[in-house]
């Protein structure tokens, strides 16, 4: 399965990948009811660090982590070690654009483990991706553009 969201922030694109390699962002876009808790991280994310960390549903706690792999200056992507999907690779590239601007690009691949639960919870996930990522860049842009 593959997905794709693409949008663009009045911020440089030095500012960009700084705050999403900040590792307490993730539950600063991640949309309510979801409450993200980071289990371990460091503050900066880097090359293969893992990002342990828990999604919860209401009562119910997903468990996630994530490596850190191919980071540079235009992004990274974080893979998932442990988690609700038999695979998921998320790669966030960021494009530097005319007037200080710059392009943000989510690409998701990811398989549904085939679970008798997390098959139907990785679907659930999956089915809420557009959601997901319109909040995301709802309150990316506000953080970045009003001013952190």
């Amino acid at each position: 399965m593959k997905y794709e969201h693409r949008f663009e922030v009045r911020a440089p694109l030095s500012i960009v990948a700084a705050f999403h390699r900040e590792a307490h962002s993730l539950a600063l876009i991640t949309p309510p009811p979801i409450v993200v808790r980071i289990n371990a991280a460091p503050d900066e994310l880097r090359q293969d660090s893992d990002v342990d960390f828990t999604m919860w549903f209401g009562p119910f706690p997903v468990r996630w982590m994530a490596g850190i792999e191919d980071l540079h200056d235009g992004g990274f992507v974080d893979r998932q070690i442990a988690g609700p999907f038999a695979s998921w690779s998320h790669r966030h590239e960021f494009v530097s654009l005319e007037e200080r601007r710059t392009e943000v690009v989510d690409r998701v691949d990811a398989r549904l483990r085939p679970h008798l639960l997390w098959g139907p919870v990785g679907l659930g996930m999956w089915i809420s991706l557009p959601l997901l990522f319109a909040f995301r860049q709802w309150n990316t842009k506000r953080l970045l553009e009003g001013g952190r």
